[in-house]
C-alpha cells in the first residue's frame, strides 16, 4: 500500500511525541537544625583563646636557620664562665621548661633570687622577667650570660669571642643573618634564641575543646573551668595563654609576707611594691613550685592562697579540687622532635 510522504512524516512526528518528558529533580532534603553552641564553651571563647603556632616577632621574623641556630645556643654551656649552664638547665623543655626547683643554681652554685618560670609560651607575655624588665624573650636571652649569679660571662665582647672560636658556630650565624658582613654578635645570639622560643607551644585538650571537640575535656574539668570563671580567676588569668598580659600585686586584698619589692627594683615607683607579672596557666600543672620564689610546692595550695589573698574568697577544698581538675586541661604536648637537643658545634 502506498503512503504518502505527507502521512509519513505525520506518522513520524506522532511516535516522537510519546516520549517520556525528564522527571522532575528530587526535592532538596532541609537542612538538619544546627546545634546550639554549648554555653560554656561560649563563655569560654569570650575570655581566652588558642594561641598560633608562632608568636610573631615583626623586628625579628622566624626563620628555619634562625631556629637552627636557636636550638644549639640553647642547648649551649659554653655561653657560661665555667662551661657548665645552658638556658635548658633551668628551663629544662623536656620538663615542660623548668627546673623544678625552687630557684634555680647557677656559677659555682649560687642560687638566683626567683624561680625560673617555664619558657613555653613565654613569647606571647606582654613582658619578660617576674618584674618585666626585658621587653620581650630576644632581650630576655642575653640576660643570664651575663648574670654573675646564672651563667657569669664577664662582657657581651667575651661572649661573641668565644663564639668565634667555636668553628662550627660562625656558618650557622652566617646562614640565620644572610647578608650581614659581620653576624656573629651579642644581638644576633639574641635574637637566634628568641626565633626558637617564638614556637616552643604545647596545644592542650582544652584547645581541642574549645574548638569544638567535645570529648577533650571530661565533667570535672569543665566544672572546674565553670568555678575558675565565677570564683574570678579570670581577673587576672585571661587570654590565649591564661595570664602573662598584665602586673599585679601579691596580696592584693590580703597583706603577703614577701620580702621582694617586685616591680619597684625596676621602676622606682611605690606603686609598684611588690608588683609581679601574672604568670600564665598553661601547663601549669607540670611548672611548680610557684610564685615568684618558689615557695609553694602544692598546686591545691597556692590556688587556696591565690582565692584568700588575691580574690578575697574562702575556696572550699571542693572548689579547690575542680580548678585543680581544670588545670590539667592546660596541659599540653611536647614536641619532641622540635625541642630535640642537636649535635652542638665543634
Amino acid at each position: 500500500m502506498f503512503t504518502s510522504p505527507l502521512i509519513a512524516l505525520m506518522l513520524a512526528c506522532s511516535g516522537a511525541s510519546e516520549v517520556e518528558a525528564p522527571k522532575p529533580a528530587p526535592k532538596a532534603e532541609a537542612p538538619a537544625p544546627k546545634k546550639p553552641e554549648d554555653p560554656l564553651r561560649l563563655r569560654a571563647k569570650s575570655t581566652f583563646g588558642t594561641p598560633p603556632a608562632e608568636a610573631e616577632n615583626p623586628d625579628n621574623p622566624v626563620t628555619d636557620a634562625k631556629i637552627a641556630l636557636g636550638r644549639a645556643l640553647y642547648y649551649e654551656t659554653r655561653l657560661s664562665k665555667k662551661n657548665d649552664i645552658s638556658c635548658n638547665t633551668c628551663h629544662d623543655l623536656a620538663a615542660y621548661g623548668v627546673d623544678g626547683d625552687p630557684t634555680s643554681t647557677g656559677h659555682k652554685g649560687q642560687k638566683g633570687g626567683r624561680n625560673a618560670p617555664t619558657v613555653y609560651y613565654a613569647a606571647f607575655h606582654f613582658t619578660q622577667f617576674w618584674d618585666g624588665r626585658a621587653k620581650d624573650v630576644e632581650a630576655q636571652a642575653g640576660g643570664p650570660v651575663l648574670n654573675p649569679i646564672e651563667m657569669a660571662m664577664p662582657t657581651r665582647e667575651k661572649v661573641v669571642e668565644r663564639l668565634n672560636k667555636i668553628e662550627g658556630y660562625p656558618p650557622l650565624f652566617a646562614a640565620a643573618f644572610e647578608g650581614e658582613e659581620d653576624p656573629v654578635t651579642y644581638g644576633n645570639m639574641e635574637k637566634a634564641i628568641g626565633a626558637f622560643e617564638r614556637r616552643l607551644v604545647t596545644p592542650a585538650p582544652f584547645d581541642a575543646w574549645l574548638a569544638g571537640d567535645d570529648g577533650a575535656m571530661n565533667d570535672a574539668q569543665k566544672k572546674g573551668l565553670t568555678v575558675f570563671m565565677d570564683t574570678g580567676c579570670t581577673t587576672c588569668h585571661m587570654g590565649d595563654v591564661f595570664g602573662g598580659q598584665m602586673y599585679q600585686k601579691l596580696g592584693l586584698i590580703k597583706p603577703w609576707d614577701n620580702p621582694d619589692e617586685g616591680r619597684k627594683e625596676v621602676t622606682g615607683k611605690a606603686g609598684d611594691l611588690q608588683m609581679f607579672k601574672v604568670p600564665s596557666l598553661r601547663n601549669i600543672a607540670k611548672t611548680g613550685p610557684y610564685l615568684h620564689d618558689g615557695s609553694i610546692s602544692d598546686l591545691s595550695e597556692i590556688v587556696k592562697k591565690m582565692g584568700e589573698y588575691q580574690l578575697g574568697r574562702d575556696l572550699s577544698d571542693e572548689d579547690v579540687a575542680s580548678i585543680v581538675a581544670f588545670f590539667d586541661s592546660l596541659t599540653g604536648e611536647i614536641d619532641a622532635e622540635y625541642i630535640a637537643k642537636p649535635e652542638l658545634p665543634g
